[in-house]
Order: C-alpha cells, then structure tokens, then sequence
C-alpha cells in the first residue's frame, strides 16, 4: 500500500473508533432513529455539494442499483441498529463486537464471489476469532435480555457492514467515490425520515447531544465514508477491514475514561482474541510468498 493508503488508514482507525462515545452521548436526548437519521442527513448535507461541483453525480447511473443496495446495507441498517444497541450495551463492547468484521468479511466473501484461498492460517484465525467472541460474551460481559438485544444488534449491524464493503468492491469500485457516498447518504436520509419524524424528541435536544450528532455526522459519516471508498478501492475490503484492529481501542479509551464504563479480563481477553483471528484471517500467504520471492530476487 503506498503512504496515502497507510494514512487514511490510520485516520479511519481513529475516527471510526469516535462514534460509539458520541452514540451514547447523543442518546441522552434523541431516539435511536433521530440519531442514525441525523448523522446521516448531515453527512448527506455536507458531501452532495461537493460531489456535485466535482461532477460526480452525472456517472452514477449505470450504479444506480449498487448505490441503492449499498446505501440500506452500509447505512441505514447499521446505523440505526449500532444506536439501538447502545442503548442496552456498553460503547466499548459495541466497538468490540463490530470489530468482527473482518471475520464476517472472510465467510460472506465467497458467497458473493470474492473467494481468496483460506489455508491454514485463515481457517485457524477463525477459530481463534470464535473463541474471542464465545470469550466475550460467556464469561460475565452480558446480563439479561436486553444486553443480548444489544449484542444481537451490532452483530447484525456488522453483517450489514460487511455487505456494504462487498457492494463496493464488485461493483462501486469504478464508480465516482465522493458521489456514490453522497447519493447513497441522500437515499439513507429519505429512508430514515419516517423513523426519525416519528420518534422526535418533545423538547430541544441539550447542546452535547446536538455536538455529538454534528461529529458523527461530519466526520464519523463524511468523512469516513470518502476513506472507507478509497481504502477498499485500493486494498481490497477484506484487507481494509483491519481497521477495526484500532477502533475497539480508541473506543475503549473513550468509555472508559469518559464514560466510566467497566472493561474487565473477559472484554479484554475476547478483543485480544478477535484481534489475532482477525489478523490472521486476513493475511494472504500468496502475497507474502510473493513479497519473499521478490525480497530473494532483489539480493541477488
């Protein structure tokens, strides 16, 4: 990957790890749907300008059916279930849970005709991911009903994750980047202004709720969105995917120190766990043959 690529990873990593925090924050006064409806609109309101000075609108049409497809699995779904999850479950956990991606990537991969070689260090990386999670979960991270509600949530939202990320591999890869996330922004607005309307609060929002929904917006939609393009288009969405080794850490920090929330052995063991599987899971051995054979070459 070159240096443009390694930074936007890094800057992903980091501001995909803020919007857990902001959630919780912006929970307080706005209903899940006011919240996912609100950082999308925003992000809609920010990117459609700009994308459409640049002219990215005018070739999206032969995407029509991507967009579409990509702007209910990668928005409007997760967004409103990662909100209503966080009402029942930790920031951190949320993050750690989402931070299953690369794993769901790698099994639903094939299924829609991304199919790389497993091998034997995949399929152990995916077990030890497993285990990460049957760690998380089963030893005291979760009480009750509503908890596994929460659980159920990002797991599902992860998996409408992984979906948006195979739409743009296949077949949004050549589309124009900055237009394809400002129209699949636009679809998402409209589709979630029901929802939003319905559940409005009776009162105005206090100021913090109303400063997170603008970070999330801006930065964690806007923003990200345009790097998540870029990173895919250029790493492949497995390999991109590994973003989600920084953000259970920065949402970690985030939970913890500001919000008090508990991080004990299990969450601790359970993202160690998911991690390494994950790392694993996305290596790809004919790459780092490759790379020695060329490293080999080079010597000679």
């Amino acid at each position: 990957m070159t240096w443009r690529t390694w930074l936007a990873f890094a800057a992903l990593g980091m501001i995909w790890g803020l919007p857990y925090f902001f959630i919780k924050l912006a929970l307080v006064d706005i209903a899940p749907a006011g919240v996912a409806w609100g950082r999308i609109t925003l992000g809609a309101l920010v990117l459609l300008p700009i994308a459409w000075r640049q002219g990215g609108l005018k070739s999206l049409g032969a995407h029509k059916g991507a967009v579409v497809a990509f702007a209910f699995a990668e928005l409007v779904v997760p967004f409103f279930l990662i909100s209503v999850g966080e009402r029942w479950i930790s920031s951190s956990l949320a993050a750690i849970l989402i931070a299953t991606l690369p794993l769901i990537l790698l099994v639903l991969g094939p299924l829609f005709g991304l199919r790389e070689p497993l091998g034997k260090r995949r399929i152990a990386g995916l077990a030890i991911g497993f285990i990460g999670v049957v760690v998380l979960l089963g030893i005291g991270s979760v009480h009750g009903l509503t908890a596994w509600a929460g659980v159920g949530c990002m797991l599902l939202a992860t998996i409408g994750y992984a979906l948006g990320s195979i739409i743009i591999q296949k077949y949004l890869s050549e589309a124009h980047e900055v237009g394809a996330v400002a129209v699949s922004l636009g679809i998402a607005s409209v589709a979630m202004f029901p929802a939003a309307l319905w559940t409005a609060p009776s009162h105005m929002p206090a100021l913090l709720s109303l400063v997170s929904l603008g970070v999330l917006g801006v930065v964690c939609s806007a923003l990200a969105l345009q790097l998540w393009f870029y990173l895919i288009s250029r790493a492949g969405a497995a390999r991109a995917s590994v973003i989600t080794y920084i953000n259970p850490a920065v949402a970690a920090l985030l939970g913890v120190g500001v919000l008090h929330e508990t991080f004990g052995l299990s969450s601790a063991l359970g993202l160690t766990l998911i991690l390494l599987g994950s790392w694993m899971s996305t290596l790809r051995p004919t790459a780092v043959r490759q790379s020695e054979l060329g490293t080999a070459s080079g010597a000679q």
